[in-house]
């Protein structure tokens, strides 16, 4: 088979990797999570489904969503609080990390590459990273960097989000996924070139993490032509960051910074110290932006999405079941035929 690298990096020798993809929502983790499936990489069992903000899928294990959506609320927090970071650990830690585990092992078995995309595990990785480091799983982490105008307006769009609470959530969902994959094999993706130039990104994106995709071959590449287009470019980011403030300031730094990271400059981490410290001032100031009525919101979203998840999975077994019952019958049938041609000739 031909290959889709022009060069590959050696692999890693680690009998089983976990591949995260980190970042913020709306910045391309559901594209860049669909080209390492088709890449080799294993999707949990259980997959949220499309819906008319993300038609091509959210490629992410729906029971773990609802899992880190009550882990946040459990810390007074909630998906769309910037304030969720820095991670806030409770007194039943241990309790919450049993059943990470348990989750994890039921939508993935013992797949040797497991993929888990949530936006969430940015902000909880105190959580999932010692969870996934106990399964023996060496961990890579790929962050994508999107621009966070672009990400503020798709957000804008969703859910009517303000652009500086859309930024400041950017922020946020930065700094935990820097934080939490620190020291990790991980690699920057530049969303857009991903759109433009996947070969290329994906190229460094293996240098960085120091190991090929698994299955890259000439057949997935093929596959990953056709899913990745130009309508996976929801918004061009257009605008001025610094209109909006401090916030704007701040984020220009850090988006600067993830930049300059990805193109191996190494540059001084004093931009994600000021954004942390802007976070930390800004909640002594003024306090949780998720307000109850905001958090009961975010409970009935999860257990909307825990539904239409035990709905996809008794539709996909009632298909399943329906397709083994047509191959029985097939199977009688042609049984039957050769019974009455045996028959025939007695």
């Amino acid at each position: 088979m031909t290959s889709a690298r022009n060069s590959s990096p050696a692999s890693s020798t680690a009998a089983r990797a976990a591949y995260l993809v980190l970042g913020m929502h709306r910045s391309g983790t559901s594209a860049l999570t669909q080209v390492l499936a088709l890449a080799g990489a294993h999707l949990p069992q259980a997959v949220m489904p499309g819906d008319e903000h993300n038609a091509k899928g959210y490629f992410e294990p729906w029971r773990i969503a609802v899992f880190n959506d009550r882990r946040l609320r459990a810390g007074g927090g909630a998906w769309d609080d910037p304030f969720a970071y820095p991670y806030v650990a409770t007194e039943d830690e241990a309790a919450w990390e049993t059943e990470a585990q348990s989750l994890f092992r039921n939508e993935y078995g013992r797949a040797r590459y497991p993929l888990l995309k949530d936006p969430r595990v940015s902000i909880l990785m105190p959580l999932w990273r010692p969870v996934l480091e106990a399964e023996g799983l060496e961990l890579r982490c790929i962050i994508p960097i999107r621009t966070p105008l672009a990400v503020a307006g798709s957000l804008g769009r969703r859910d009517q989000f303000p652009d500086e609470k859309s930024v400041l959530l950017w922020i946020s969902y930065m700094l935990g996924a820097e934080s939490g994959s620190f020291g990790l094999p991980r690699a920057f993706v530049d969303y857009d070139r991903l759109l433009i130039d996947w070969r290329g990104e994906v190229a460094k994106m293996e240098a960085a993490l120091g190991s090929a995709l698994p299955r890259l071959s000439a057949r997935a590449a093929e596959r990953i032509d056709g899913f990745l287009s130009a309508e996976l470019r929801h918004n061009a980011g257009a605008g001025d960051l610094a209109a909006l403030g401090e916030i704007g300031r701040t984020a220009e730094r850090v988006e600067a910074w993830f930049r300059s990271t990805a193109a191996d400059e190494n540059p001084s981490r004093e931009p994600l110290e000021a954004a942390g410290a802007l976070l930390v001032e800004l909640k002594r100031r003024m306090g949780s932006f998720v307000s109850p009525v905001t958090r009961a919101l975010d409970l009935a979203k999860s257990q909307l999405a825990e539904a239409r998840g035990v709905r996809d999975l008794e539709a996909a077994a009632r298909r399943e079941a329906e397709a083994e019952i047509a191959k029985l019958r097939l199977e009688r049938q042609l049984a039957e035929a050769e019974l009455d041609e045996v028959l025939s000739r007695i």
